[in-house]
């Protein structure tokens, strides 16, 4: 009896070291934004997402650069919108609309306003180290960070993005158009306009 009773105890403690490894696994790695898989799944931006987000970078206030058509003038990257997901730390939803509203600006055959990509994103300097460290995780494309009191590049700083595809679509608009295009197939999009390798200068041209 006391065997039975010694193999139902161990089998126990097998049970809960299972689920506590399955939950440790589950424990998103501390350099990478975890996608809040049940607000994104909505493709409604008014669910705590936000055009035009501020970001507190080393203690001064940020926009992601772009066009000034967010409510109040602010700055943002067009058909972007953001939640905070910690420091340094952004979760997002890419759509299919242009600066100001224009329709299907990212791609010409989904429809308009369509969400196209999920996107994590995470504020870090570029190093050609990071930059390729960064780029094996999916963060093949970095965008820059405004200041909002006078608008100037953060002077080391950017936003690294990883874009996931939720659906197929052909990607042929954007700032790079007109171009071509590309398909894209649900997953983590490596091809969207990967820039990691171009060194990062506050004085240069914006990617």
């Amino acid at each position: 009896m006391r065997k039975l009773h010694g193999l139902r105890f161990a089998a126990l403690i097998g049970i809960v070291a299972f689920i506590s490894a399955c939950q440790e696994s589950l424990i998103p790695n501390d350099e990478e934004v975890t996608l809040k898989s049940g607000e994104l799944k909505s493709a409604n931006p008014d669910k705590g997402f936000i055009h035009g987000i501020v970001v507190d970078v080393d203690d001064m206030d940020y926009y992601l650069a772009g066009p000034a058509d967010s409510p109040d003038g602010k700055r943002d990257v067009p058909g972007h919108y953001w939640v905070k997901a910690g420091k340094d730390k952004l979760v997002g939803k890419h759509y299919n609309t242009g600066p100001f509203g224009a329709t299907k600006w990212w791609s010409s055959n989904a429809p308009d306003g369509e969400l196209l990509f999920k996107v994590d994103a995470i504020i870090d300097e570029w190093t050609e180290e990071k930059a390729e460290q960064y780029a094996d995780r999916g963060f093949v494309h970095y965008h820059e960070l405004v200041k909002v009191s006078d608008g100037s590049l953060h002077p080391h700083k950017v936003v690294w993005l990883k874009h996931i595809a939720v659906t197929t679509f052909t990607l042929d608009g954007g700032p790079m158009q007109p171009n071509p295009g590309f398909e894209m197939t649900p997953g983590v999009a490596y091809n969207f306009m990967p820039n990691y390798m171009m060194p990062y200068h506050a004085d240069g041209e914006m990617h």
